[in-house]
C-alpha cells in the first residue's frame, strides 16, 4: 500500500483526542516533531496570551493549536485534492499514475509539517510578548538575527536580516532547528519543501518539489504540458492554506477560541466551506488559487463575519485589552531587574535557552514583583486588578484620539498623563477590491469573489480604541 492510500484512509500511528475537533491522528514523524523540546514548550504558552482572565476557559495553549492547524490544513488539502481528482476522473483522464500518486503523498506531508510549526516561534504571551517596550529593545538590537542564525546560511530563507525580529522569524528559525535535528530521516528530506511553505520565507522551489508539482499539474489544471513556473505556482497554492486570509490557521484559531471562550462568535460551517472548495486555474491570467462554488460563498461569509466578530466582542473585549496593557507593563517592570533581562537577552539568541522560555517564567517573576512592589503592574496583574474603563471609539485618527484623552482627563479631573489609550488593530480590507487568493467560479469563468458577493465590501480595517485611567502617576 503507497503512501497516497495510506494518507486517504487515514491509515497513520497516532491519535491524538481534540475537544474542537474530536480524534486527530499523526503520523510517527509528525510525532517526532512535537516531541521535540521547542515544540514541546509551546503546551506552556497561551493561546491568547491573558485573554482568560476575562473568558475563563480560554486557557488552551499554543501546542494544541498547532496540531489543530495541521489536522484543518490536511483536510483542507485533501478536499482539494478529492475534488482534482473527481475533475479529472469526469473529463475523462483516466486514472492518475502513480507519479501523481505520489506527488499527492509528498504535498499533504509538506502541509501538515508546515501548518504544525507555523507558530512555533512564538514566545511567552504569544502577540503581547513582543508589544511590551523593554521586549521590543531587545529584539530591535543588531546582531540578534545574524546571532540566532550562528553557524547557519540564513541567506537562503531571507532576502536580508529584518530590522525587528518577529515571531515569524522564530517560527523560521525553530522550524529549522526542529526538521533537520529530529532522528526521522523522513522529516530531514522534507525540512527544505515544509520551510518554502512557511510565512516569510524567501526559498525557492528546490528539485524535488519542482518534479511532484510538474507531475500533479495535469491533475490540477487538467493541461497536458506544465510550464516551467509550475513549482512557483504550486507553492503559491499551498501556502494559501497556512498563511492566507482564508487558511487553515485562522479556521482553527476561530473554531477553538471560541469553543473554550464559550462563545458562539467564532462559529462557521467548515464542512460546507471545505465541500465547496477546488483548485481553481485561469490559463488566460495564470491565476492558479482556490476556487470556490457560488453555493460556499454563505460559507465564507459566515467565516469572515465570524472573524469580525471575534476581534469585536472577544478580542477587543475593554477588559481583555486593558489586561493588556497591565501585561506589558508588567513584562518590563521585571526587565528591570539585571538577572531576568540577561536571561532573556540569552533566550533570544540560542535556541538551547529560548526553549526554556515559556509564560510559567514570567508568572513567577511577576508574583515575585507583586511581593516587593505592592504599587505595580505585576501586583494588578496578579490579583486581577482591572483598569477602570471610561470610554471606547473606533477608528479614530491621531488628532481626535489626543482630544478625547484631554476631554476624558478634564470630566475625571486627572492629569491628561493618567489617561491610558490601547488600541487593536483589525486588517479586513484585504478581501475587498483585487483579493486575489480565492475566485469564485461561475457562469464558466474565475470572477473577483466582490463580483459575486457585495458582503465582502462590507468590510475595512477596524482599530478599537479603549481608554483607562492609569492607577499610578505616569
Amino acid at each position: 500500500m503507497n503512501d497516497f492510500l495510506y494518507d486517504l484512509l487515514g491509515v497513520r500511528d497516532r491519535l491524538v483526542m481534540d475537544p474542537v475537533h474530536g480524534g486527530i491522528t499523526l503520523f510517527n514523524h509528525e510525532v517526532e516533531v512535537i516531541d521535540h523540546p521547542l515544540f514541546q514548550r509551546l503546551r506552556y504558552i497561551c493561546q491568547n496570551d491573558i485573554l482568560s482572565l476575562v473568558f475563563p476557559g480560554a486557557t488552551h495553549s499554543r501546542f494544541l493549536h498547532s496540531i489543530g492547524t495541521l489536522h484543518v490544513g490536511s483536510r483542507m488539502f485533501q478536499s482539494l485534492i478529492e475534488s482534482a481528482l473527481r475533475r479529472y476522473r469526469d473529463g475523462g483522464h483516466g486514472r492518475p499514475s502513480e507519479a501523481q500518486l505520489a506527488g499527492i503523498a509528498y504535498m499533504a506531508r509538506l502541509v501538515r509539517l508546515a501548518c504544525l510549526l507555523h507558530d512555533c516561534g512564538h514566545s511567552s504571551f504569544s502577540h503581547q510578548f513582543a508589544q511590551a517596550r523593554t521586549i521590543r529593545n531587545l529584539l530591535s538590537e543588531n546582531g540578534r538575527f545574524e546571532a540566532l542564525w550562528q553557524g547557519l546560511d540564513w541567506s537562503q530563507f531571507h532576502d536580508a536580516p529584518p530590522t525587528v525580529l518577529e515571531h515569524e522569524h522564530y517560527s523560521i528559525r525553530c522550524a529549522h532547528e526542529i526538521l533537520t535535528t529530529v532522528a526521522s530521516a523522513e522529516v530531514n528530506r522534507l525540512a527544505q519543501d515544509v520551510l518554502l511553505l512557511m510565512d516569510t520565507t524567501a526559498l525557492s522551489p528546490g528539485t524535488t518539489f519542482r518534479y511532484h508539482a510538474q507531475q500533479l499539474w495535469p491533475l490540477l489544471t487538467l493541461e497536458t504540458e506544465a510550464p516551467d513556473d509550475a513549482g512557483e505556482l504550486t507553492a503559491g497554492l499551498f501556502r494559501h492554506l497556512i498563511s492566507g486570509e482564508i487558511d487553515a490557521d485562522r479556521a482553527d484559531y476561530m473554531l477553538r477560541d471560541g469553543f473554550h471562550s464559550s462563545v458562539t462568535l467564532g462559529g462557521f460551517n467548515l464542512d460546507h466551506l471545505l465541500k465547496n472548495m477546488h483548485v481553481g486555474w485561469a490559463p488566460d491570467t495564470r491565476w492558479l488559487g482556490i476556487g470556490i462554488t457560488p453555493k460556499g460563498l454563505g460559507a465564507l461569509e459566515d467565516f469572515v463575519y465570524s472573524r469580525y466578530q471575534m476581534y469585536r466582542k472577544v478580542y477587543g473585549h475593554k477588559t481583555s485589552i486593558g489586561f493588556d496593557w497591565l501585561l506589558r507593563q508588567a513584562i518590563d517592570e521585571v526587565l528591570e531587574n539585571a538577572g531576568h533581562r540577561n536571561y532573556i537577552d540569552t533566550c533570544l539568541s540560542s535556541l538551547s535557552a529560548f526553549q526554556t522560555l515559556t509564560d510559567n517564567f514570567f508568572w513567577e517573576a511577576f508574583r515575585r514583583h507583586a511581593v516587593e512592589r505592592p504599587d505595580s503592574a505585576s501586583h494588578d496583574l496578579v490579583y486581577r486588578r482591572r483598569l477602570k474603563h471610561i470610554h471606547s471609539a473606533e477608528n479614530l485618527d491621531a488628532t481626535t484620539s489626543a482630544a478625547w484623552v484631554k476631554t476624558l482627563a478634564e470630566r475625571e479631573k486627572l492629569s491628561d498623563t493618567r489617561i491610558i489609550c490601547c488600541t487593536l488593530k483589525a486588517r479586513f480590507s484585504k478581501i475587498r477590491q483585487g483579493y486575489d487568493d480565492i475566485r469564485v467560479l461561475q457562469g464558466g469563468r474565475y470572477r473577483d469573489i466582490n463580483e459575486c458577493s457585495a458582503f465582502f465590501g462590507k468590510f475595512q480595517d477596524q482599530t478599537l480604541y479603549h481608554y483607562y485611567i492609569n492607577p499610578r502617576n505616569a
